[in-house]
């Protein structure tokens, strides 16, 4: 193998490398990407219930103070317009607690969404790299077929090595 051809398939194997690495680079950036994303959809729908538990508190405090305040006001508690009043209230707060939970769903759903969009980026990136790698390797067999791989020309002419190589047909110089 001369000096080219070593120089042709050093570089080459070089560059495969770098694109191996590149691409496993990529693959695993975008994996970590995907699993932070993950673990903010587990924060979201932890932070649900978590709003959920507050909303609650902050019923239970209302809850009671209506209670008080119609119990002054001579209300009989469980009758009558008191009684619609808690039936309101306690509808309201079981509306409040599903919405609190469906957007914390969407919202988690939408971030796992991206981490799965996350993965699939990695392993194009990783298939981008060995794309790349196959054609550098087909690259370098073409460059080294083009520089010595395939026959040698005949330099000293095809009819002997005087004259213009044209010896019987009327062009040479010794005629």
């Amino acid at each position: 193998m001369g000096l080219p051809n070593a120089f042709v398939v050093g570089t080459s194997l070089m560059q495969y490398q770098a694109q191996g690495a590149i691409g496993k680079y990529n693959q695993a950036a975008n994996n970590r990407a995907a699993e932070v994303l993950d673990g903010q959809a587990t924060q979201i729908e932890q932070k649900a219930e978590f709003d959920i538990a507050q909303f609650n508190k902050t019923y239970q405090k209302v809850k009671g103070e209506t209670t008080v305040a119609l119990a002054k006001s001579g209300v009989q508690i469980g009758s009558g317009s008191a009684y619609n009043i808690s039936l309101s209230n306690a509808l309201e707060k079981r509306l409040q607690e599903n919405l609190i939970r469906y957007n914390s769903q969407v919202a988690a759903a939408n971030k796992r969404e991206e981490a799965s969009f996350a993965r699939i980026k990695g392993n194009i990136a990783r298939q981008e790299a060995r794309l790349a790698q196959i054609q550098t390797i087909a690259s370098t067999g073409s460059s080294l077929m083009k520089m010595g791989g395939g026959s040698t020309p005949n330099t000293t002419g095809s009819y002997g090595t005087r004259g213009s190589g044209m010896q019987g047909f009327g062009g040479g110089a010794d005629r």
